[in-house]
């Protein structure tokens, strides 16, 4: 059944690797689906990757393509789901840099949760900009030129950011509206 939403069709690139805390994954990537959106989990090797409930192994899920497979100009926007293990990987990756790198500077919506802006931070692209993390990052976002506040969710441009798993349904809200005002712009401009 086709969808009436503002974000049908739009191609969303979920960056995630070993380690992603499963909710940040599962539940922004569901809301997104059932959106209209079609979601593809990018990661640095085929296969599957583990998902974590916190320090506990969860469920496994697969990979639709690699670094290797995609560039990020075929993306509208980027979802980048935290957990701390699936963060710290991503951050040491260089195509994970670049892709999130070009995707702002091309200033597609980028929503990220938890631990995640540590691949923003490596990437160079949090100075100047105001956002939310897990509080054990704020300094590391401090230390980039970032502004950190302590909010449920955080709204900078093209940016849609959030702490933790409890703030999921506002993270999901505020995400599917900054993706839906960026492909109505998008629209426009092509027109």
């Amino acid at each position: 059944m086709p969808s009436n939403n503002k974000i049908e069709g739009l191609r969303v690139a979920i960056l995630a690797a070993d380690g992603v805390e499963e909710a940040e994954l599962i539940e922004p990537r569901k809301a997104l689906d059932e959106a209209g959106a079609k979601t593809t989990l990018i990661s640095v090797k085929p296969g599957n990757i583990q998902a974590m409930k916190h320090d506990d192994k969860s469920k496994k899920y697969k990979v639709d393509a690699t670094f290797d497979d995609v560039d990020s100009e075929e993306f509208d926007a980027v979802l980048l789901p935290g957990g701390a293990l699936n963060a710290d990987a991503l951050r040491a990756v260089p195509e994970a840099q670049e892709f999130v790198r070009s995707a702002d500077a091309a200033g597609k919506p980028i929503a990220f949760i938890c631990h995640a802006p540590w691949l923003l931070i490596s990437a160079d692209v949090v100075e100047g900009r105001t956002l939310t993390s897990y509080h054990t990052i704020q300094d590391d976002v401090r230390n980039a030129g970032g502004s950190w506040v302590d909010e449920e969710v955080v709204r900078d441009d093209n940016w849609v950011s959030s702490r933790q798993p409890t703030d999921i349904p506002a993270f999901n809200r505020k995400m599917i509206q900054l993706f839906s005002e960026s492909k109505t712009e998008r629209s426009k401009s092509a027109a």
